[in-house]
């Protein structure tokens, strides 16, 4: 499916943030993502939205350069990196915070941090990038030498998506970060998603949850058994009726 945005975008714009061309992603002879288009402007919050097992993971996965790509292309700022290992692509300033948090359980709240800027040319700018997180995340702060294994499920999602603003990202892919947690909990994690993005940072966002998602994007994707099936701003997939009866919850 081609990207909708692609088509109507103007030849004089500038290269997108991200792009994702004709992506194909297999797992051996398991192939599980199919011809995948999207793309992310500098600046945006945008979603992909789908059922467990549709592949929003691994196509995230894949940008991430975490699995490797059969087919297609990925794009940083108009460069082609869909060859570069994952290390490097952070060092093009994309992270990802994976779904499940992937703490390190036995080490503190501080000494997961820390890894965020574990790449050589973040090193100097740790402890300025750390206390920009703690102002961020105060209950990190008040948990910065307890082990990251003790925290609530809440905790543990601050402290993972904090992880990886240490990174210093233009680009954050988020991988269902509101996923086993309480209404209370989404609500605040949410609140977060819109003051990261509030300072910058572009993020597409891997969720279940349509509500939550297209409250704070512009754009969404919808993926369905490795495809995307369909696009459009927010005000489009409100009133989409496979949107609003699958993802909404809204009957005919």
């Amino acid at each position: 499916m081609a990207d909708k945005r692609a088509q109507m975008a103007d030849s004089g714009d500038p290269a997108p943030l991200l792009a994702a061309e004709n992506l194909e992603v297999a797992y051996g002879a398991i192939q599980v993502v199919w011809d995948v288009n999207l793309k992310l402007d500098c600046g945006e919050v945008v979603s992909l939205i789908g059922p467990n097992g549709a592949g929003k993971t691994t196509t995230l996965k894949a940008l991430a350069g975490l699995v490797p790509v059969r087919k297609g292309r990925i794009l940083l700022k108009g460069c082609d990196v869909t060859c570069e290992p994952a290390h490097e692509r952070v060092l093009h300033r994309l992270c990802l915070v994976p779904e499940g948090r992937e703490l390190w359980p036995r080490m503190t709240v501080e000494e997961n941090l820390l890894m965020g800027a574990y790449s050589g040319p973040l090193r100097p700018k740790a402890q300025q990038n750390l206390d920009r997180i703690y102002q961020m995340f105060p209950r990190l702060a008040e948990r910065r030498r307890q082990a990251c294994g003790t925290l609530s499920g809440g905790e543990q999602q601050m402290c993972a998506i904090g992880r990886g603003l240490m990174a210093e990202p233009l680009l954050l892919l988020l991988d269902e970060p509101s996923l086993g947690l309480s209404p209370i909990l989404v609500e605040q994690v949410f609140q977060i998603i819109r003051r990261i993005a509030a300072e910058g940072v572009s993020i597409l966002l891997a969720a279940q949850t349509a509500n939550d998602a297209l409250e704070v994007s512009r754009f969404a994707y919808v993926m369905e058994a490795g495809r995307i099936v369909l696009e459009g701003l927010r005000e489009e997939m409100r009133a989409s009726d496979h949107v609003r009866r699958v993802y909404l919850g809204v009957a005919d």
